[in-house]
């Protein structure tokens, strides 16, 4: 009776129990992942880039823009085969040269089809590529891709934390306060309130971080909160925005009550190659 009158009232938390299920499961596989070592965490990157690369090709097929899907994951699983393994040390830098020629054969291919928008179909492949494939190597970067060259779980552990209390904040507090449109023609539903609540969040997370995670300082950990809050929530509005345009509610269906996967790692994807460069000048 409860539940029915708080979905009534707040009808932004109707699917709340269903997230918070969904977040608890994605949330144990993650710092599970994440705690076994640099090769599980690995794993991981490239499982989230996989399913998030093939999601994001799938929406623009189903809506009539030709897209060499294959073509596509081939040179995303190939970039992270030798950029991760470059980036621990434990390949050759010679061999990140397997990618330059596979990116002429993919030019050459679409020589092959007959299409109408040959340099549309390759603008989607590489699309794919720059929008998800970097920010996940970038992301997976953060915890090695230092001149130490170890692994360092305790900052994506952080980095992840801080991301989940800007999501859990803005949902909550934008469900139960929210009046105010952040970026209407985008995401409606989006409010000033809700973006309030979660810098709230992660405020308390960054001082929590600095207790527990003294790898970095509290002024590194205020400076990633910041850009979590800021371009996390730009991540969320892009992702939007391709949603938008492309008049669909969510990118998939993979993960109950949160949609696909790049409506859960929308705000990694945008904010892991600001929080890996602030990194670059902390470490």
């Amino acid at each position: 009776m409860f539940t029915k009158e708080l979905h009534r009232k707040y009808p932004g938390m109707s699917n709340f129990f269903q997230r918070t299920v969904t977040g608890i499961a994605i949330v144990t596989v993650i710092i599970g992942a994440v705690m076994v070592g640099a090769y599980s965490f690995l794993v991981l990157c490239f499982l989230i880039n996989l399913l998030g690369l093939i999601e994001f090709y799938r929406l623009f097929q189903i809506h009539q823009h030709p897209v060499r899907r294959g073509l596509g994951v081939l040179l995303s699983a190939t970039l992270f085969i030798t950029l991760c393994p470059y980036i621990l040390g434990v390949v050759d830098p010679r061999v990140l040269l397997i990618n330059l020629p596979l990116i002429s054969i993919i030019y050459i291919t679409e020589l092959y089809h007959k299409s109408d928008t040959p340099f549309s179909n390759l603008a989607f492949i590489f699309l794919g590529i720059i929008y998800i494939t970097i920010p996940i190597i970038l992301f997976f970067s953060c915890a090695v891709g230092f001149s130490d060259k170890l692994y360092h779980p305790e900052i994506i552990l952080g980095y992840l934390f801080l991301l989940w209390a800007n999501d859990t904040g803005a949902f909550i507090t934008g469900s139960l306060l929210g009046k105010h449109p952040l970026f209407e023609r985008i995401s409606p539903k989006k409010t000033w309130e809700g973006s309030a609540g979660g810098a709230i969040f992660v405020t308390g997370v960054v001082f929590i971080n600095n207790l527990f995670f003294t790898e970095i300082s509290l002024a590194g950990w205020a400076v990633i909160g910041a850009t979590v809050i800021i371009m996390g929530t730009f991540g969320d509005l892009v992702k939007s925005m391709m949603k938008r345009s492309l008049h669909v509610k969510d990118s998939g269906t993979i993960l109950p009550g949160h949609g696909g996967i790049l409506d859960r790692f929308d705000s990694l994807i945008g904010s892991a190659p600001f929080v890996y460069a602030s990194l670059i000048f902390q470490l």
